[in-house]
């Protein structure tokens, strides 16, 4: 940033920090410190697309996200990095979930995600030592072969989700955007952010959400109804 800053980046009139997966972590923990580096006079938001990464429990009962979290934390000496908002509060690595982040960041966000985040469901609710015996492997790769419960395990993550975000989208500056699809980072794909089959909520595509809210044409709290009612999903196929 101090390289794009010393090339002229500092006189824009507008500016927006995106990143998806690693990256849409990156830009929910680094947005307000993103916003410091313009001017009062400069607009500046930050998207996150397939950040939201939750401190969710696996098929086993275990808690794969946050024993990978940890090991992060410990060995990249994060903390200091941290917000203290968030720090003074609670352990660091939970300070590294986004869902104990968000609802701190003083700078407009959006937040883009897949209710049934694909790679949260690959290796953070089913990953393959928390199935060893491949009960959940027909399920995880075509959803019509999931019994009941094992829908349901899907729509507790999503709620788990949707109380995420839910102090979040009370703000009137924050956008949201979750389908209720088997996806990861919709931004970066032609087919899932500006297309005419892309997908929807309510009939308008990703793209033009968050140009609506990011040009404040329009507010954007768009949530999906659960699974399986959206048939514009581009869902990603599990192994």
């Amino acid at each position: 940033m101090e390289e794009l800053m010393a090339k002229g980046m500092q006189n824009a009139n507008q500016a927006l920090l995106s990143g998806c997966s690693a990256g849409g972590l990156a830009s929910i923990l680094h947005c307000d410190e993103f916003k410091n580096l313009f001017p009062e006079t400069t607009k500046v938001k930050c998207l996150s697309d397939a950040g939201l990464f939750l401190d969710a429990t696996n098929v086993a009962g275990g808690h794969t996200l946050r024993d990978m979290y940890e090991g992060v934390v410990t060995l990249q000496g994060v903390q200091k990095n941290l917000p203290s908002t968030c720090t003074s509060q609670k352990d660091p690595t939970s300070c590294f979930f986004p869902q104990n982040l968000v609802s701190n960041v003083k700078t407009s966000m959006f937040l883009l995600n897949a209710a049934y985040d694909a790679w949260q469901v690959d290796q953070s609710l089913i990953p393959s030592l928390a199935d060893p015996h491949g009960l959940w492997l027909a399920c995880k790769t075509d959803r019509s072969h999931c019994n009941s419960s094992q829908i349901q395990f899907f729509q507790d993550f999503r709620n788990q989700m949707l109380d995420a975000v839910k102090i979040f989208s009370e703000s009137n500056q924050n956008g949201l955007f979750i389908n209720s699809c088997f996806a990861h980072c919709q931004s970066e794909r032609k087919d899932t952010w500006y297309e005419n089959d892309s997908p929807r909520i309510g009939n308008k595509g990703i793209a033009v959400s968050v140009g609506d809210w990011f040009f404040d044409r329009t507010a954007v709290k768009a949530i999906d109804c659960p699974y399986s009612c959206d048939k514009t999903c581009h869902d990603v196929i599990l192994k």
